[in-house]
């Protein structure tokens, strides 16, 4: 009895991190802004004359962008590579 109850915690407890997971890597941003270029796999978009975006295009992309459109572009943030160096210790100055 002891035993299907600590597994079924456990596996509660799986689900629930596999859930909590998941919602973290599905969380969304959006930009909007005037198309400028669109080239298949990726495109531009302009917010303002100092801020321009270039997103890439995937299977899983819906909708479509055409030069001129006004867009509104929903968009994941996923890292691809972390690179790791120590940090660097500057030296005491002396008085």
């Amino acid at each position: 009895m002891r035993r299907i109850f600590f597994a079924t915690v456990l596996i509660v407890a799986l689900v629930a991190a596999f859930v909590a997971g998941s919602y973290a890597a599905t969380k969304t941003y959006q930009f909007t802004g005037v198309v400028k270029s669109d080239d298949g796999g990726t495109f531009s978009v302009e917010k303002n004359a100092k801020e321009t975006w270039t997103f890439e295009k995937d299977g899983s992309t819906k909708g479509t962008a055409k030069v001129g459109d006004k867009v509104t572009v929903e968009y994941k943030m996923v890292a691809t590579r972390i690179e790791s160096k120590p940090p660097t210790t500057t030296p005491a100055k002396k008085k």
